[in-house]
Parts: structure tokens; sequence; C-alpha cells
């Protein structure tokens, strides 16, 4: 039974290959073909990068970030040491893709160059360049670069709408400094949200081997076409455990859009509050067994929901004719999409199906993003409360410094640095009273508690 699955699974594998490819597989002695995925890869391989980042940091002790260490010996503030430190060069690796030849814009990762003073971008054949930055999308971990060079190769772009589970995936990219690595896999999963890692997450899951270095790389189809940025791994134990995550290439194209016609990502909102469907709420509003659907809790006034008639109590159930299954899945739906443009939502309303069109409106007192508001709240994400004053903590990176000083996900915010918070703006204007520390007054779970962010 075994070499029975063995062989039907050449087969198939042979029959995509050679479907997909001009060119012949390799023979064996016997003359017997053999499926490879060499002819893709050899047209898909320069259009990978390798890139390198360099940075200046200061070099600081650990202890020195006690605070009880600090007091114990008497020691001035922490500020001062890491501006007398000496300073060191760092240097770390990642992928990237190349996406326009004739431009020379290449895609990587944000976090792959965060915080970098150069960025240095090898090709296949040997050759190295200074890249531009041309901006980033740090909600969507997207970064748009740009090198002079001539005969590059670029990748096609393909549809990742047209991903189903199953499909044969190949992950290029240059783990461990390691370059133009191959591995293959599935899509094990589609629509993962809610792990943390980005404001905006719609991962594609594969099961194909994504290790450090990798981040930046290339996800294609059999057919070569980029699908994907592979971007991040579950890693219990440090090491690749066959759970990888790429951006789907759909929403980076829309960055990347904005990015090389703007130089940033400006993102609309409708103006709701939403929440993820449990089985009681699915019970209770009437929705079908196994339906899937997104509740909305509250509409903003004067937002363009309230004025298409979106009302608290609907259940978004689709966009523009595509699922919509939970509350990161819609946020990404409506995130790719340009200011101004139109999008049809179906809904459920008293147990009846609806549809409406969305004018997709300016983010302006809608939401926030945490590094456009103060350095210490980056890696968060804020939106209005819709229910009453304050703004919730929407999204939140697990590595943040607001993390780790006790900020969570669902927090609603009252006040911050002493100043009542009625809204995002009113939010933006406290932030401002403090530079080295947030105080921040929330609300959790119907109790009332402080914290400071450092």
């Amino acid at each position: 039974m075994q070499q029975l699955r063995h062989f039907l699974l050449a087969v198939s594998m042979l029959f995509i290959v050679t479907s997909s490819q001009a060119a012949l597989p390799l023979q064996d002695s016997s003359g017997q073909a053999l499926p490879t995925l060499s002819p893709m890869l050899k047209q898909v391989n320069p259009a990978v990068v390798n890139i390198a980042t360099f940075s200046t940091q200061q070099a600081n002790n650990p202890l020195l970030n006690d605070p009880f260490f600090r007091h114990f010996f008497n020691l001035p503030d922490n500020q001062q040491f890491r501006q007398q430190a000496p300073k060191k060069r760092q240097q770390s690796a990642g992928s990237g893709v190349i996406i326009n030849a004739a431009d020379g814009i290449v895609m990587t990762n944000y976090h792959v160059i965060k915080g970098a003073d150069e960025v240095q971008v090898s090709l296949e054949d040997g050759r190295s360049f200074t890249a531009e930055v041309k901006g980033a999308d740090p909600e969507l971990d997207i970064a748009i670069l740009q090198i002079k060079a001539d005969n590059l190769v670029a990748v096609p772009l393909g549809n990742s709408s047209n991903l189903e589970v199953g499909d044969f995936v190949v992950a290029i990219g240059n783990p461990f400094g390691l370059g133009q690595t191959v591995t293959t896999g599935v899509v094990s999963a589609l629509g993962r949200t809610g792990l943390g890692i980005e404001g905006y997450e719609n991962f594609i899951q594969t099961d194909a081997s994504i290790n450090p270095g990798n981040s930046g790389g290339a996800l294609v189809n059999l057919r070569g076409e980029l699908v994907g940025i592979n971007t991040a791994i579950l890693a219990p134990s440090g090491g690749n455990v066959g759970i990888g995550f790429a951006i789907p290439v759909n929403m980076a194209r829309a960055s990347m859009e904005q990015i090389v016609a703007h130089g940033e990502v400006k993102r609309g909102q409708l103006g709701i509050g939403i929440q993820d469907i449990t089985p009681e709420l699915r019970e209770a509003f009437e929705l079908k067994n196994g339906q899937q659907g997104v509740l909305v809790t509250g509409v903003s006034e004067g937002s363009p929901a309230e004025k298409s008639g979106v009302q608290a109590g609907d259940v978004i159930i689709a966009v523009d004719g595509d699922e919509t299954n939970s509350a990161g899945q819609l946020r990404s739906q409506i995130g790719i999409k340009a200011i101004g443009d139109k999008v049809r939502l179906t809904l459920i309303r008293d147990g009846k199906e609806k549809k409406m069109d969305v004018k997709v409106g300016e983010p302006q007192q809608l939401s926030a993003v945490s590094g456009k508001l103060h350095a210490l709240l980056e890696g968060a994400r804020f939106e209005n409360n819709p229910d009453g004053e304050g703004v919730i903590v929407a999204g939140l990176s697990p590595n943040s410094a607001a993390a780790y000083s006790g900020l969570r996900p669902g927090d609603i915010i009252l006040g911050a640095n002493r100043q009542r918070v009625r809204d995002i703006e009113s939010f933006k204007k406290a932030l401002t009273l403090g530079e080295s520390s947030v105080l921040l007054h929330i609300n959790r779970g119907g109790s009332s508690l402080y914290l400071v962010i450092r």
C-alpha cells in the first residue's frame, strides 16, 4: 500500500510539472521520465536575492537595564550609559524577490531591513548592489527596495486568492545565509489570523521548510508564480517544525503599488467595531450550521459604514464575494483596498442575507498605528471604542515593549499621561506629554488599572 501511495504521488507530481513546463523532465538510465522542478527553478531562482543589512548599535550590558541594579550601585540613568557606550557594527541576513526587473523593484519583509543604515542586495550571478528603501508597510511586514542594475529577472505574480489547501508550493530563500535554497511542500491552511505577528494577518500556512534567513523570500506555485512572501515560522524548539507562514501576494502587491506610487501605505476604514462569532452568537443571530462571519459591534457616527446603512448586530459573511471567517481576515480584506474604493459586503441581518456597497473612508479618527503615535507603543494597533469613550488595543505584537509592560489586546485605554482619552485624536495629544515613558489608565474586563511603559 505504501509503495502504491509513493507511485501515485510521483505520477501526480510528474503530471503537474510536465503540464506546466515546456522543458521535458529528466530520465533515468532505463529511459523512464522523472518528475523535476528544475526547469521552473531555473526561471525563478535569479529573481530571489539575498539581503544583508548593516546598522550601528551601541554595546550595552544587560544588567544596566535593571533599575534595581542601577540603584544598588548608585549608577546614573541608563540613557546616559547608552550615549557613552561604544558602538558596534551589526549585520543581518534575509531574502527578497525581484518584482519589477525594468525598475529594479525588490520586495522583502519590513523586519528584515528595520533599523538598517545600509541595505545590500546580492544576486544569484554574484553581483551586489546598495539598495534604496522606497518605503515600507510595517503593519503587513512588507518593504520595497530599489536597485540600479541591468539584466535583472523578475518572478511573475500569481493570484493568491486561487490557492487551495493541498496545492504544491516551493519556498526559495537564503536560510542561515545559504544562498538559493529550495524546499517544497503544500499549502497546509489559508487565512491564518490571530498569531500576533503582524497588524494585518491573513497568512498562508505551509509545511515547506522555512528557517531564519528565509524571511522575505519567495513562495511560488509549480508554474513559478509568486503566491506569497515567506515571513515567519512556528518554532517552539527554535527550529523548523513544518509550520511556516507567508503573506499572500495579493496583499503584498496592494502595499507595493501604494509604496511605489506614494512612498507610503494609507489604509482606509469602514468605521465599524467587530468581533469574532462564538457558537452562542451564531445561534443568537440565526446563522446556518457551519456558517462563519464577523459581528458588527458598533458603527462610528458619520463613517462610510453608517452612510451605507450598516448597523450594529449585522454579521458580515463576505467581502466582494470572498468569505469572511474572522475579524482578522476582515481587517485584511479591507486593508488591501485603497481609500475611495468600494467594497460589496454580504451580511446577515435578522436572519436574512443582504448586500451593501460601502466606500472605504479615510483612516483619521477610526484607527491608528502605534509607531506613528509614540515610539514606545510600536507593535500595537489602536481603534476608537465603538461602544463609548476610549481607545481599544486592537492588535499587539508579543515582542513589543508595550506587551512586555503588560498591555493586552482588548484593553480599553481611558487615559494617557494623566489626560482623559476619548478617541484616537485625544490619545495622540496625550502621548506628546511623555517621551521616555507613557502612563496608561486602562479598563480590562471591567477592572481599572494603570501601566507604565518605558
